[in-house]
C-alpha cells in the first residue's frame, strides 16, 4: 500500500510541474507582455529625457566580438543612441562547454559569418572600441554583464533585451526603428541582414548527398530547425538522417540559468518569424527525453523518424504536452503517424542508447559538441539553426556532384 501511495504522489507531483512549466513558459515567452516592457521602456525614456542607450559586450579573445564591434560605428551613425561598450571576460565553463571544439570552431565559423556579411573576419577592434570609450576594467564590465542578465561577450542589451552579435543584430535594429530612435535620412538598409535557408532553383542533383542532422530532444533550437532540415533535403534530393543524441546536461555539460533563458526568449523572437507555435513548455529533461529517443530509435527505420521528432519537439516546446506520461508521448506517437504498439515495444528496448552514444561520438570526431549540428556527406560539420544558409550552400555543392 505505502508503495502504490509513494506512486500516486511521484505522479501528482509530476502532473503539478507540468502545470506550473505550462504556465511559467507561457509568460515569460507572452509576445503581449513583452510588448508591455517595451512600451513601458519607451514612456520611461520620453518622460525622463534621458537618451537610449544600448550596451556592448566586447571579449578581447572571442571571433563574433571582433565582428560584433564593427557594426558599432554604423549602429551610431544611423539611430540616436548612445553606444557604452564594456570588455568583459570570457565566460565561465558552465555557460562554455568544451572550450577547445568551441574557439575551433568559432573561429572557422566567424570568417565564413564575415564574408556572408561583408566584414572583415580579421580586423582590430582596438580602435572601434577606444571611440566609444570601452574600459578595460573587466571586472566592472563582468559585474554589469551579470547584473543586467548575461554569461558572454558579443552581446548588445538594448532596454531589457539581449542580441547576439551580428546574427541578432537585424533585431536589435528592428527595435531600435519600433522606438523611432532612427536617424532621419539615414541608411535603411540593415547592417547585418538576417541570413536563411532559400531554397533557390537549382538544377536536377546530378547525385544524393546525405544530410547528417544531430539533434536534442532538450533543444529548442532543434524544433526550428528540423522544418528547415526537411525543406533543405527534399529540395536537394537529399537524404536526411537524424542522428540523435542526449542533450548535453544529460551528458554532465549543465546550463546555467541565464543560458536557458536567453535561449527560450531567443529561441520565441526566430519562432515567430518562422511562423511556428512556440512557448507553452514541458521541459522533457531526464526520462521524457529517454522515452522520446527510445520511440524514434524505432520510428526512423520505419520510416517515420522525422515525423516523430517533430511531433515530440512541438509538443514539449508549443503544446506542453508531458513525455514522462504514457498519455502525452502517446499523444506524440498519433500525431506522428505511430501506432501506439510501437511505443510499447519502444520502451521496452534500450538499443537506442549505444546509438545516441555512437552519434555522440561522431558528433565530437567531427569538431562540434552542441546541437543542432549538421554535416553533408563527410564534408565539414557546421553548428547551429542559424548556419542552416550554410547547410545549404554545401547541399548545393554536393547535390551538383562537386567536392565539398
Amino acid at each position: 500500500m505505502r508503495a502504490i501511495s509513494n506512486q500516486r504522489a511521484l505522479r501528482g507531483n509530476a502532473v503539478v510541474k507540468a502545470v506550473i512549466s505550462r504556465a511559467v513558459s507561457s509568460l515569460i515567452t507572452s509576445p503581449g507582455l513583452r510588448q508591455a516592457r517595451r512600451a513601458a521602456a519607451d514612456l520611461r525614456r520620453r518622460m525622463s529625457g534621458a537618451r537610449a542607450v544600448v550596451h556592448y559586450f566586447h571579449q578581447d579573445a572571442d571571433p563574433y566580438s571582433r565582428l560584433a564591434a564593427q557594426a558599432l560605428p554604423q549602429l551610431a551613425d544611423r539611430y540616436d543612441i548612445r553606444i557604452e561598450a564594456h570588455r568583459v571576460s570570457p565566460p565561465a565553463p558552465g555557460a562554455a562547454p568544451d572550450p577547445e571544439r568551441l574557439a575551433a570552431w568559432a573561429a572557422r565559423d566567424a570568417c565564413r559569418l564575415a564574408v556572408a556579411h561583408g566584414f572583415d573576419p580579421e580586423a582590430p577592434a582596438d580602435d572601434i572600441l577606444e571611440a566609444f570609450q570601452a574600459s578595460t576594467d573587466l571586472a566592472a564590465g563582468d559585474a554589469l554583464l551579470e547584473r543586467l542578465g548575461h554569461y558572454q561577450g558579443g552581446m548588445f542589451h538594448f532596454d531589457g533585451e539581449w542580441f547576439w552579435g551580428l546574427d541578432r543584430l537585424h533585431y536589435l535594429e528592428r527595435r531600435l526603428r519600433a522606438s523611432n530612435l532612427a536617424r532621419e535620412g539615414a541608411e535603411t538598409a540593415l547592417v547585418a541582414p538576417p541570413r536563411d535557408v532559400m531554397l533557390a532553383p537549382a538544377p536536377p542533383p546530378r547525385r544524393t548527398p546525405v544530410l547528417h542532422m544531430f539533434p536534442s530532444f532538450r533543444s529548442p533550437y532543434t524544433y526550428i530547425a528540423l522544418p528547415r532540415a526537411q525543406a533543405l533535403a527534399q529540395h536537394y534530393g537529399a537524404e536526411l538522417r537524424i542522428r540523435f543524441v542526449l542533450p548535453m546536461v544529460m551528458r554532465g555539460l549543465p546550463v546555467p540559468r541565464a543560458k536557458s533563458r536567453y535561449i527560450t526568449l531567443d529561441t520565441k523572437r526566430e519562432a515567430e518569424r518562422l511562423d511556428m507555435p512556440f512557448g507553452r513548455i514541458v521541459d522533457p529533461v531526464g526520462l521524457g527525453v529517454e522515452r522520446g529517443l527510445a520511440v524514434l530509435h524505432h520510428a526512423i527505420p520505419a520510416g517515420r523518424g522525422c515525423d516523430f521528432a517533430l511531433s515530440f519537439l512541438q509538443g514539449a516546446f508549443a503544446e506542453g504536452i508531458d513525455a514522462t506520461t504514457d498519455a502525452g508521448l502517446g499523444r506524440m506517437v498519433e500525431n506522428a503517424g505511430l501506432s501506439t504498439e510501437i511505443m510499447t515495444t519502444a520502451l521496452a528496448d534500450e538499443s537506442w542508447r549505444d546509438v545516441a552514444e555512437a552519434n555522440r561520438q561522431e558528433m565530437l570526431a567531427a569538431g562540434l559538441w552542441g546541437v543542432p549540428s549538421f554535416r553533408v556527406d563527410d564534408g565539414e560539420a557546421v553548428w547551429g539553426q542559424d548556419r542552416l544558409w550554410a547547410v545549404e550552400e554545401d547541399l548545393r555543392v554536393a547535390a551538383a556532384g562537386e567536392i565539398t
